[in-house]
């Protein structure tokens, strides 16, 4: 669901950038960015939910909740970014690859433009797999009890109809 959502984001981003295009267009992209990354958030706080459920860090009643209950080993490490973060920056690492893949095969761009994005590409999969291996360890650690992570709830306030400014305001007209 995370990579799905990133995938329309994306197209949706691309779309926004448009400028032979009409105002009502790009805010009609706009509000599908907005939805998309509401969804994307919600995949990431159900992708950190459901790994420490597995690793048996939180009941499942609680892994729903704004505070979730962390059973943590005394002297774990608290890491800054969640497994779920992480997966979804590996899935927007796989759209950047795909999209400077199909970059360095264009036959109608030069071959310094194919070059330059080959390199990119070489670092682009070399982030992939650096960050891969963080992964990894992450959840080696966590499960032996050296680190651990929590689940952070964004609480997207721009999509909350209660919770922002402009929305509450419009409402009052």
């Amino acid at each position: 669901m995370n990579h799905c959502n990133n995938c329309l984001l994306w197209a949706q981003e691309d779309l926004a950038r448009r400028i032979k295009v009409s105002d009502i267009d790009i805010a009609i992209n706009k509000r599908a960015i907005d939805r998309y990354n509401q969804a994307r958030n919600d995949a990431i706080e159900c992708i950190d939910e459901q790994l420490l459920i597995a690793l048996e860090l939180v009941d499942a009643l609680s892994a729903r909740t704004d505070s979730p209950i962390i059973k943590v080993t005394k002297g774990a490490r608290l890491n800054s970014e969640t497994a779920g973060s992480m997966v979804d920056r590996m899935s927007i690492l796989a759209l950047k690859i795909c999209a400077m893949r199909q970059q360095t095969e264009r036959i109608e761009v030069d071959e310094a433009h194919r070059l330059t994005c080959r390199r990119k590409l070489e670092r682009l999969n070399e982030q992939r797999s650096d960050l891969g291996a963080c992964l990894d360890e992450l959840l080696a650690d966590t499960q032996a009890g050296r680190a651990y992570f929590k689940v952070y709830r964004q609480f997207k306030m721009y999509n909350d109809p209660q919770l922002n400014p402009a929305l509450v305001a419009e409402s009052k007209l």
